[in-house]
């Protein structure tokens, strides 16, 4: 009951990154019907093209055999290397055609999913042992399409079958009174047809079956939602940690900042909202903004500039656009340059004039 909650509660469609996971532990699209399709297939062609030469090369050495029987020793080292000579013609015969169809073999799994290298599927699983696991295997939707398939299977290539040679049935009979020589091409020629019409019709089964697979893959995919959340957490990070990260760079920020504002030359202000200190000295291409803040933080900037006798200077438009246009540490934009400068000169001459040297 439980596994059936769970599988129920898994209804959002998988991430690239959980999909990526199974493939690396070994769970991926698998039809065997596919990979049987691509085997038949290959033997289909290779008997077509290569049956002829196979039969060659298998006769000559067989032909040389019986021609030279008397000649053959029949003791152990005669024996052994007379077997070895026909092994080695009968791997000369069949080693391409057999090389070809492992090649199908492997490509029917290579169009399903890239090459896996897991050893996931090799560590034992004791819930595979399980009655109730062995029940819902027996019983469960795989093992229901896997009889429908068989079913299907057996009918309709058995009426395939039928249908080719049943027309043949007079030739068929006919067999039994035709020379060996003809009787080889006639065999030859009906088992092409019936493989041709059976991989025809086996290909409709693999496609039928790879998309099942890949349906009932899929499925076992699915995220729960509680498992979304955690992997949007494992690769976006914690949203409380980054909110909390967020808030610790705020604070060193506004402490940076306020140990800068006795360095300021002047602070330009909004005196309802907005502070903005600048810092300038001789020598400097630009003053620099070295605090900024809104609210409370403008309210504290004013609070530290009056502890330290910096000037404050009341100019509503200035000070929102500073604040709006420069960054910390950086030097005013240049449209900024001849109103900051007028503010920056009269400050200075005030300074020089509160220390008692007029200009």
């Amino acid at each position: 009951m439980a596994d059936e909650d769970d599988s129920e509660d898994k209804t959002e469609d998988p991430t690239q990154k959980r999909l990526d996971q199974a493939l690396e532990r070994g769970d991926v699209v698998k039809s065997q019907e596919l990979n049987t399709w691509f085997v038949i297939a290959a033997a289909t062609l290779v008997m077509s093209t290569f049956s002829g030469s196979i039969g060659t090369a298998v006769l000559v050495p067989m032909r040389n055999l019986i021609a030279n029987s008397w000649m053959i020793h029949t003791d152990g080292a005669g024996l052994l290397a007379l077997a070895r000579s026909l092994s080695f013609a009968v791997i000369a015969a069949i080693g391409v055609p057999i090389l070809m169809v492992m090649l199908a073999a492997i490509a029917g799994n290579m169009m399903q999913h890239r090459l896996v290298w897991s050893g996931e599927p090799l560590k034992p699983n004791f819930g595979k042992i399980s009655p109730l696991a062995g029940a819902k295997r027996l019983f469960g939707k795989q093992a229901a399409a896997n009889f429908a398939k068989g079913i299907f299977k057996l009918v309709l290539l058995g009426t395939v079958m039928v249908m080719i040679l049943w027309p043949e049935r007079l030739r068929l009979e006919s067999l039994l009174h035709m020379d060996v020589s003809e009787l080889l091409g006639v065999t030859i020629s009906l088992t092409k047809h019936l493989m041709g019409s059976v991989v025809a019709l086996l290909a409709l089964v693999a496609i039928g079956d790879y998309l099942f697979q890949y349906r009932q893959w899929y499925e076992r995919q699915k995220m729960s939602v509680q498992e979304m959340k955690e992997e949007f957490k494992q690769s976006e990070g914690d949203p409380h940690v980054k909110g909390r990260i967020r808030q610790i760079r705020q604070q060193r920020m506004k402490k940076r900042m306020m140990a800068a504002v006795p360095k300021a030359s002047v602070i330009i202000t909004n005196p309802t909202h907005y502070s903005v200190a600048l810092a300038y000295e001789r020598g400097m291409s630009a003053p620099v903004c070295v605090a900024k803040g809104v609210d409370n933080i403008a309210f504290k900037i004013r609070e530290i500039a009056k502890a330290h006798d910096i000037p404050i200077v009341e100019n509503v438009p200035l000070a929102r656009a500073l604040y709006a246009t420069v960054e910390i540490d950086a030097e005013i934009p240049v449209e900024h340059y001849h109103a900051v400068a007028e503010i920056i000169s009269y400050v200075m001459g005030l300074r020089r004039t509160l220390s008692g040297h007029p200009r």
